[in-house]
């Protein structure tokens, strides 16, 4: 009986520890926020609110901002905290260059329904881009994924499965493996659930990539950002910038929207 009541206890705790650690797991990945700061109107910028289904059923919200003559339109996978209404300096950015641009918010993210996780966040990207080639009927050559840090891993493992024009990461890691023995060192890596294993994805991506990662990032090492960009196949090019992971942007501004400009200019495919 003893025994019995001692594996009882032992199963329980170990339950009780599991349960702790996927706690843990999602309060480290995800940083949701719901309110939206501004809309793009408030901003001044032409938009439409959109909201579209997910294959499980999930509604998202996201906004389409036309630019004027745009050839390409850019698929935005935004990063793990904040939501849509905290992107207005690159979504201004793209527009500038004359690019279509449709942000979205994952589920839990902003005005969007549900719970985030690994496999809801690649359901979410496959249901954007099937809205703009199905609900706008926009060429999948003519659409440019972009993917910030967490959004990275959404667009990579989207890149492999459908066709597009180009991919552009920013300050993307290589696996979820890899970042917890950064944060995590003491806990084996097998035990979270999540993995975002962006490397043996991005071997099989044949469009044009930029990789963009910061010698300063304190989040992301630089070093995972070269083993992302090792791993990808040619076409790619790598930019490297300074500043931290969430402010190298703007500590890099110049260096960074000129790469960008470039690569959609240079290494983007014209499509006549």
């Amino acid at each position: 009986m003893k025994i019995f009541l001692w594996l009882i206890v032992f199963i329980a705790f170990g339950v009780l520890v599991l349960a702790l650690i996927r706690y843990i797991e999602r309060h480290s990945l995800f940083f949701p926020m719901k309110g939206i700061a501004v809309t793009p109107e408030e901003a001044g910028i032409p938009y439409e609110d959109i909201y579209f289904n997910t294959s499980d059923n999930k509604r998202l919200n996201g906004w389409f901002i036309p630019a004027e003559g745009a050839r390409y339109t850019v698929l935005f996978c935004h990063g793990n905290a904040g939501n849509i209404s905290h992107r207005f300096e690159k979504i201004i950015m793209f527009r500038a260059f004359g690019v279509n641009t449709f942000i979205f918010d994952y589920r839990g993210y902003g005005n969007s329904k549900g719970v985030p996780s690994e496999h809801g966040l690649c359901r979410d990207g496959a249901a954007a881009y099937k809205y703009l080639t199905e609900g706008r009927g926009i060429p999948g050559e003519d659409i440019v994924l972009y993917g910030e840090s967490i959004g990275g891993s959404v667009v990579i493992d989207l890149a492999r499965k459908v066709k597009v024009g180009a991919l552009i990461t920013e300050e993307a890691f290589s696996s979820i493996k890899d970042m917890a023995r950064i944060a995590y060192p003491f806990v084996p890596h097998f035990i979270f659930s999540s993995r975002f294993d962006s490397v043996p994805k991005i071997k099989n991506i044949t469009c044009p990539k930029l990789i963009i990662h910061s010698i300063d990032d304190e989040i992301v090492p630089f070093y995972l950002g070269e083993k992302l960009f090792e791993a990808a196949t040619p076409p790619k090019k790598f930019l490297k910038i300074r500043g931290g992971h969430n402010t190298a942007f703007f500590d890099s501004e110049e260096k960074f929207k000129e790469g960008i400009r470039a690569f959609l200019q240079e290494d983007v495919p014209q499509q006549e």
